[in-house]
């Protein structure tokens, strides 16, 4: 190490989520010394709309970076690099002047959901898929476009770039229109194996190339950042960024689970579960997504829609009474309803949940889906509910895990993080669900311990990822409950059965919903 970079001691990981922008000041060592985080507001006027202020996310992302300076007590020239990472799928139309003619539309965004069906069907989507690893889906950019062109010809056709948030900030930032490969490879665009964009997805969406960012490496570094900019964020002009990843294939890198058989599971409020590959693959049935983290690292999994959300909906409209009581008492009302489902054996007396209450993505990609009880009898009580929804995002995550493991290998490890893996139950209960050990990194920070890792690598303080290992402070470990895994097993099969034969139900219910949305 030379002695300019070794009188650079600290990193900033820039975060910009879906609800918020987070700021760490990171350590050598792994350690994080300052965080700070700032909220912006979702717009959804209906429905099928969610979109955000590009603009006042690109103030939080700077505000956070000078008060995470601030907090952590460190100087402009102390800092090695600031490194990124970034939600994916969203899309936002650009001038000339690099400033936008709409708002950041989110992954939430449903607008293009007609679309998906005739894309398969008459566009040759599934190839598209094959040759991009993003699903179809309306979360993608891919559709978005679609509907954009149809609906909005003359924006769509006027635009001199479409960005997602993260390349609106470095173009602001830098003058520089770019994306990197890993957020590239989740806009439905982006040919895998070309490192380029897909010519076919490209005539399907009616986007020139030369509308869309130059694809660079997660490992690229932009200089020449903006001095007014530098100095309202407390940097040196000189300071090096870097473009960085997606937050979820950093999630993996930051929780130790990059190597063959190690699995990394989400849950927050959505989750996810992902493993890596060295080579690009994708799902022959379109299940799994296929994302980059570096020319040999690829990431592929699945999201779910319905992770911790689900317990909210359970407190807010099944529990009502008992999370009022526990608040009275000064208990987290969370800690009360997983009371109320360890009181209930496994199984919840045959009682299933399909949580598909918001839709659903991975492995079915099916914004139709809704929730449903099922085998529900006069044995059963508000408590049965309670553990069958517990039960019923469990299940979720063992439907993705299913595809993934016949992709990338079966499951050696799986290291968990997330807001659930707080929760001791919620932890054996996954671990039971999947038959399989639960190791929980003591890492809450692990998009953010990610990019750092990426921005070393990037800058040549390291040779590969292993020394992310000195970074994860081991937490606890669950052994699977044999028992209460065959009684799983049985279910999961009855759960995708369920899940089978309501397709055609949930598209009918759901055209009804969207039909009747709004009437007393």
């Amino acid at each position: 190490m030379s002695g300019a970079l070794a009188s650079k001691p600290y990193m900033i990981a820039a975060d910009i989520g879906t609800t918020s922008a987070k700021t760490l000041v990171i350590d050598r060592n792994g350690v994080v010394l300052g965080s700070h985080s700032i909220e912006y507001p979702l717009f959804t006027p209906r429905a099928d709309i969610a979109e955000q202020d590009p603009d006042e996310i690109f103030a939080a992302v700077r505000t956070g970076i000078a008060e995470v300076i601030r907090k952590a007590g460190i100087s402009a020239q102390q800092v090695l690099f600031v490194s990124f990472s970034s939600a994916m799928h969203s899309l936002i139309a650009l001038d000339r002047d690099l400033n936008p003619l709409t708002r950041c539309i989110t992954w939430a965004d449903n607008r293009s959901a007609g679309y998906v069906e005739p894309l398969k069907r008459d566009l040759n989507g599934h190839q598209i898929y094959l040759n991009t690893g993003t699903p179809i889906h309306p979360m993608s950019p891919l559709l978005k476009l679609m509907w954009m062109k149809d609906n909005e010809p003359e924006l769509h056709d006027k635009t001199y770039k479409f960005v997602g948030i993260k390349e609106y900030v470095f173009a602001k930032l830098f003058g520089q229109v770019i994306i990197d490969h890993s957020l590239a490879s989740a806009t439905g665009m982006f040919n895998l194996r070309e490192l380029d964009w897909d010519k076919q997805a490209l005539e399907v969406t009616g986007v020139r190339q030369e509308q869309l960012p130059k694809p660079v490496p997660t490992t690229y570094i932009l200089e020449g950042l903006n001095s007014a900019y530098a100095a309202e964020m407390g940097l040196d002009p000189s300071t090096p960024f870097i473009a960085g990843a997606s937050d979820g294939v950093l999630a993996n890198l930051g929780v130790g689970a990059f190597e063959p058989g190690k699995y990394a599971v989400t849950i927050g409020t959505s989750g996810a579960v992902r493993g890596v590959v060295r080579q690009p693959l994708t799902d022959p049935e379109g299940r799994l997504f296929c994302y980059n983290l570096k020319d040999d690292f690829w990431v592929i999994g699945g999201p779910i829609n319905n992770g911790g959300i689900m317990l909210r909906w359970a407190r807010d409209q099944l529990a009502t009474l008992e999370a009022e009581e526990a608040r009275r008492q000064g208990i987290d009302p969370y800690d009360r309803l997983t009371e109320i489902a360890a009181s209930v054996a496994p199984g919840s007396d045959g009682l299933l949940f399909l949580p598909f209450l918001t839709g659903e993505r991975a492995p079915y990609w099916n914004a139709n889906s809704r929730g449903v009880f099922f085998g529900l009898s006069m044995q059963h009580e508000k408590k049965h509910m309670v553990r069958a929804v517990m039960e019923g995002v469990m299940y979720r995550i063992h439907s993705v895990l299913r595809p993934l493991e016949a992709l990338g290998g079966p499951t050696q490890e799986l290291r968990a993080s997330g807001g659930f893996a707080r929760s001791t139950f919620w932890r054996q209960l996954m671990a039971d669900v999947l038959g399989t050990e639960l190791t929980v990194p003591n890492t809450i920070e692990s998009s953010g311990l990610g990019a750092a890792q990426l921005g070393l690598l990037a800058l040549g303080e390291t040779r590969d990822f292993s020394s992310i290992y000195d970074w994860i402070r081991e937490g606890v470990r669950h052994e699977p409950n044999k028992e209460n895994g065959v009684i799983y097993e049985r279910l999961s099969e009855i759960y995708m059965n369920v899940y089978k034969s309501l397709r055609g139900s949930f598209d009918d219910i759901s055209a009804f919903q969207q039909q009747n949305q709004g009437r007393n």
